[in-house]
């Protein structure tokens, strides 16, 4: 089955040898996001809502550019520098799945992309 990869603008790009996400027939797999805001290109470290916040917005763009959206997504893995954040985190993760979620798992990392405290990576399936 052939590839698509899937590139926008919206999302931050990449940062080494991979693509923002790939297209294998119906299912997206899309990689892990940090928080970078691609309108000002600054990495938003200081608070772990915001930071989550943008992963998130980052993950939704790309989506987008898939034509998918987060009801599309069937697994999310999330990566965090620290599991005593988890509960925040979790908090403003939750507010992209309202109805639904995906199957995920969580992981404490010892360290992260550019010293980033989250990363986000899912897989959507139409």
């Amino acid at each position: 089955m052939p590839k698509k990869i899937i590139q926008t603008s919206e999302a931050p790009a990449p940062i080494g040898p991979y693509n923002q996400a790939i297209l294998s027939g119906d299912t997206l797999y899309v990689s892990g996001q940090i928080a970078i805001d691609v309108a000002s290109g600054e990495l938003l470290t200081d608070n772990i809502t915001q930071e989550t916040h943008q992963v998130m917005k980052n993950l939704e763009a790309i989506l987008r550019a898939a034509g998918m959206s987060f009801t599309d997504v069937v697994k999310c893995s999330i990566f965090i520098s620290d599991m005593g954040q988890f509960a925040t985190v979790n908090e403003a993760y939750g507010q992209y799945f309202a109805v639904d979620p995906p199957a995920r798992e969580t992981v404490e990392v010892s360290r992260l992309p550019k010293d980033v405290n989250v990363e986000i990576s899912c897989i959507a399936a139409k």
